[in-house]
């Protein structure tokens, strides 16, 4: 009975050293979510798991040692106990080192910041390495089991052949920074939208519709792709107009000018210091043809900004008394003759 009682009080010591070492990483736990890097606060969550068990299995230990036990006994208790520390050390190493990974590659802009996949390696490498530990130190050679997955590994290698193909192009996607989440693509086959996450099979877009599109990394790896954030996230759209032959094409520029101003220093998503840019270009059969060069903040602001640059050109065209001819069709009949189709401007918008 002594002996029993002798064996309880580290028990009892390392549940409570346990309840307050929590209360105490808890308590830092809060501090560290005021700071800015979040590093610290994946360090804290870890101590959270480890530490407290750490006390409870050293006083298991502590307790078994008091105990007149068998060596046998002793010996598999030990193991036991070193096992199960090895086991929690290993998942808790496991989430620091995947919260740490994801920490540095949201700090990077050149970096995957929500992509899974380096998260899902690194988590993967501390496991089963914890568990190659485990088994050395249960007493289970590693040597034959890692020549068998070396065998093995061709095997494997060939039966997953797409599985490897889709992981080795997610990585090389990444570290060749050519596409990170957030960009927005357009693929040769037509698929376009904003890069939501890129995991060890697949890509994950999701289209301005709000669908999301799921596209093997190896397929993304081989198609033509193009994306409107790099090299960097403002991009310039075109705008096609044609004023008729009689206009003032100075005055038409001037005008022109002034709305773009208005358009980018007015309308969220547009670039204010944008110079607007006008280019006369096309003789046509009824216009004369020019460009006008907006400038948007990123891709979908495109909409938005061509839907009232439109507005707004039409408005102080009318105003202005600047003619937007529409080609029309008119149709000769002569008695004996064929039909002879002739183009002709409309007539005046103005009012």
């Amino acid at each position: 009975m002594d002996d029993l009682v002798v064996a309880g009080i580290p028990v009892v010591a390392g549940v409570l050293a346990a309840f307050l070492l929590r209360m105490l990483l808890k308590w830092l736990g809060k501090h560290a979510d005021r700071t800015k890097w979040t590093g610290d606060d994946v360090i804290v969550a870890a101590l959270r798991t480890v530490v407290p068990w750490g006390a409870v299995v050293g006083g298991i230990a502590i307790a078994a040692a008091a105990l007149p036990l068998t060596s046998g006994y002793q010996r598999n208790t030990n193991q036991v106990l070193t096992v199960l520390m090895i086991f929690v050390v290993t998942v808790a190493a496991a989430r620091l080192v995947a919260g740490l990974v994801r920490t540095v590659t949201q700090s990077r802009s050149g970096v995957a910041g929500s992509a899974t996949i380096f998260v899902n390696i690194t988590r993967v490498l501390v496991l089963a390495i914890g568990f190659l530990v485990v088994l050395q130190t249960l007493g289970i050679s590693i040597a034959p089991m890692l020549t068998a997955l070396g065998v093995g590994g061709l095997a494997v290698a060939l039966a997953l052949q797409d599985t490897l193909a889709n992981l080795f192009a997610g990585i090389h996607i990444l570290a060749s920074k050519t596409v990170q989440p957030g960009d927005y693509i357009r693929l040769s086959s037509g698929e376009e939208g904003y890069v939501e996450d890129i995991n060890w099979r697949q890509t994950t877009v999701r289209a301005l519709s709000n669908n999301l599109i799921v596209i093997p990394n190896g397929e993304l790896a081989k198609s033509n792709m193009t994306n409107f954030m790099r090299p960097e996230q403002q991009l310039t759209i075109l705008v096609q107009v044609g004023v008729a032959y009689d206009s003032d094409l100075e005055h038409v520029e001037r005008v022109t000018c002034e709305v773009v101003t208005e358009v980018m220093t007015r309308i969220e998503g547009a670039v204010p210091e944008h110079e607007p840019l006008v280019r006369f270009h096309t003789f046509g059969d009824s216009r004369i043809g020019f460009t006008v060069i907006l400038g948007v903040g990123e891709f979908s602001d495109q909409f938005r900004i061509k839907h009232e640059f439109i507005k707004q050109l039409h408005k102080r065209y009318r105003q202005e008394g600047i003619r937007v001819p529409a080609p029309t069709r008119t149709v000769s009949l002569q008695q004996g003759a064929v039909v002879i189709p002739q183009q002709r401007d409309a007539v005046d918008l103005t009012p």
